[in-house]
């Protein structure tokens, strides 16, 4: 696909500005009421989505050309997909999300890149991860652990760790649990080690959509050589990849996120959650494990106009709502934890907000991150929770590193290490 192909989304707004909100029926006061971090932080219309879908247009019919104010418009975005999911509530048959990818690949390919990506990209080719660091200690996070090599041996379920669990020194001890309580619950479970690669979904993100099919290359033959059947990721992001992107370009095998694993062996009886956790916390939906996470349906048809204005898709084209990702898995788990209690924030499931996290954001503009993050936890505080939990580092890592520069004392927990807390 190309800019080209989403003339059509960027022409049928109608302003309407159901993408600056979430839905009408889910606002419980004014002070969260708002989707979009982008247009809340910026406070200009170009930063919304329908700003981009203009922006967009203007590009394709040559009126604006490249220049850091349109780098600024089309990379100051974390992709978290919220105004897209509230738009079409209003206007289901525009592509927004789409559209700011097209337009962020235009860029790229263009050679009218971000300076401040350049360096993670350059590490991307070089060592095959998006932290900075050297491929050869991509397996240390799981050095003592008795568990499967995979680049030896065969297992039926590989665990991706991810960049962010494999490098961050502080959040290791979360990917190390996981295995190891996969592994006492009677899974078939092994790792890549330090042969693991990037899932490539953060590229895409950025914008580098060539090189999300040479990682997704690179993982399937590494994954069909151990007789892989399913991938189990901790990271929300990673699983997004896996689960809506790689299907796009051939790969079938099942992919799981930890916590929809944890909560069928939890269904089995084979992880009993026992010791009384004395918590109130409140729930993280991670944009890539929620309305971002919804499973890859694959399509073929063509777009039409009934009488030169309506469009249409025949057969009818799959509607990627938000309404399908990774809600529920979470929520049993903590609900399933004695003495644990959970409170929700306004902004839940397929409308909550953004960590700050993603996108290119917190790499590029980590100011426009953190000030993210510190709506959403503004938004925890105000439950009354003592804690945060969430499913996904990168979410993790933005919460705790802005609530230690606010001298904020809510505690941050990956959903793993809380029912580690339990057994």
């Amino acid at each position: 696909m190309a800019l080209e192909d989403y003339r059509d989304d960027c022409t049928d707004c109608s302003r309407c500005s159901y993408c600056k909100w979430i839905p009408l029926d889910h606002i419980k006061s004014a002070r969260f009421a708002r989707a979009c971090p982008s247009i809340e932080y910026c406070s200009f219309q170009a930063y919304s989505l329908g700003g981009r879908l203009a922006v967009g247009l203007s590009l394709l019919e040559g009126r604006i050309g490249y220049n850091d104010e349109l780098k600024d418009i089309v990379w100051k975005c974390q992709m978290g997909g919220a105004c897209d999911v509230s738009d079409k509530i209003c206007r289901y048959n525009i592509r927004g999300l789409e559209v700011m990818r097209e337009m962020r690949f235009k860029l790229v390919e263009d050679g009218e890149t971000l300076s401040q990506h350049k360096s993670y990209i350059d590490n991307l080719h070089e060592e095959q991860n998006m932290m900075m660091e050297p491929k050869v200690d991509r397996g240390k996070w799981a050095e003592g652990l008795d568990v499967k090599n995979l680049v030896e041996k065969k297992a039926a379920v590989v665990f991706h760790a991810g960049c962010r669990y494999s490098y961050d020194k502080e959040l290791q001890k979360t990917a190390r649990t996981a295995v190891m309580m996969l592994r006492k619950a009677g899974v078939d479970i092994g790792i890549m080690g330090k042969n693991e690669s990037c899932c490539g979904g953060r590229a895409y993100q950025w914008g580098y959509r060539k090189e999300l099919k040479a990682s997704a290359r690179r993982n399937a033959r590494a994954w069909i050589k151990a007789g892989v059947k399913t991938v189990v990721t901790p990271c929300a992001e990673c699983y997004y990849t896996f689960k809506r992107l790689y299907p796009e370009i051939g790969l079938t095998l099942e992919v799981v996120h930890v916590a929809e694993y944890i909560d069928r062996l939890i269904k089995k009886g084979k992880i009993k959650l026992t010791k009384g956790v004395p918590l109130t916390v409140t729930y993280h939906d991670p944009c890539h494990l929620g309305r971002l996470g919804e499973p890859y349906v694959p399509w073929q048809g063509t777009r039409e106009k009934i009488y030169r204005q309506i469009p249409v898709w025949k057969p009818s084209r799959p509607r990627y709502t938000g309404a399908w990702g990774v809600y529920d898995a979470p929520r049993n788990i903590l609900k399933s934890i004695p003495g644990l209690t959970l409170v929700e924030m306004e902004r839940i499931r397929e409308y909550a907000w953004c960590c700050g996290a993603g996108g290119g954001v917190l790499e590029a503009y980590p100011d426009f991150a953190a000030w993210t993050a510190a709506e959403r936890l503004a938004e925890a505080k105000a439950t009354g929770a003592e804690a945060m939990v969430s499913a996904c580092p990168w979410c993790e890592r933005n919460f705790a590193d802005t609530a230690e520069s606010l001298d904020e004392k809510v505690q941050v927990y990956d959903i793993i290490d809380l029912v580690q807390m339990a057994l």
